[in-house]
Parts: structure tokens; C-alpha cells; sequence
């Protein structure tokens, strides 16, 4: 059974940072996209990050525009997580966020957009406020 456990959210002051964690079972890591999608009340789920499936050490990672230089992909085959370090966190980043699967991820690309995956986990909220 395929299931993806998203953790690490919490409440952090502008500015601030968090690394959100998503604990992934039930497949081989290294055959997968992985993706991170916050959703914000009364909006789309959005792609902000993904990296692409894996051979060993080596992959790709993506960003949205908006948070290019802001936000860290990563993942570790051997503990099958996938990580997002999100540094100078401002209240418009306030949102659930998501973690999903890919299955036709390449080794050498990744996607954003949300229709490409379809194993998701349940979210976890992250809140932007003094």
C-alpha cells in the first residue's frame, strides 16, 4: 500500500524556517517524482518544489519561481523521505502542504503541476504570523 506521511509544520514567526519531512511506504523511492503542494484557504493546490526520481545520490530538483532561493529539496533513498527546507518564510507561504508521488518521473526532470501525481499524503499545516 502506497502511503506518504507528511511532517514538520507548525506555527513560525515571518522570517523564520522549517523543514517539513514526507515519510514515504509502499513503493521504491528511487522509481518516483516527489513533490510538495501547499494549498491556501480558498485556493488551487499549487507545485512549489519536486525533485525527480533517483539512481542512487544523483537527482534533480525544482522550484517555483517564487521560491527559488528560498526553498530546498531533497531526498534520501536509503530512509525513503523526501525533505523541503523552507527558509524566510512570509505570511503568503501560510498553507497545508502536501507531499505526492510521481510514477513516470525521469531521472533527469521533474514537474510541478498537481494532475502529474497520484499518491498523496494527508498535508501538514504551516502557518506564517508574529
Amino acid at each position: 500500500q502506497v502511503q506518504l506521511v507528511e511532517s514538520g509544520g507548525g506555527l513560525v514567526q515571518p522570517g523564520g524556517s522549517l523543514r517539513l519531512s514526507c515519510s514515504l511506504s509502499g513503493f521504491i523511492l528511487n522509481n518516483y517524482g516527489i513533490g510538495w503542494f501547499p494549498q491556501a484557504p480558498g485556493k488551487e493546490r499549487e507545485g512549489v518544489s519536486c525533485v525527480s526520481s533517483s539512481d542512487g545520490n544523483q537527482y534533480y530538483g525544482g522550484h517555483a519561481d517564487f521560491v527559488k532561493g528560498r526553498f530546498t529539496i531533497s531526498r534520501d533513498n536509503v530512509k525513503n523521505m523526501v525533505y523541503l527546507k523552507m527558509n524566510s518564510l512570509q505570511p503568503e507561504d501560510t498553507a497545508v502542504y502536501y507531499c505526492a508521488a510521481d510514477p513516470t518521473a525521469l531521472r533527469t526532470s521533474c514537474r510541478l503541476p498537481p494532475a502529474t501525481y497520484d499518491y498523496w499524503g494527508q498535508g501538514t499545516q504551516v502557518t506564517v504570523s508574529s
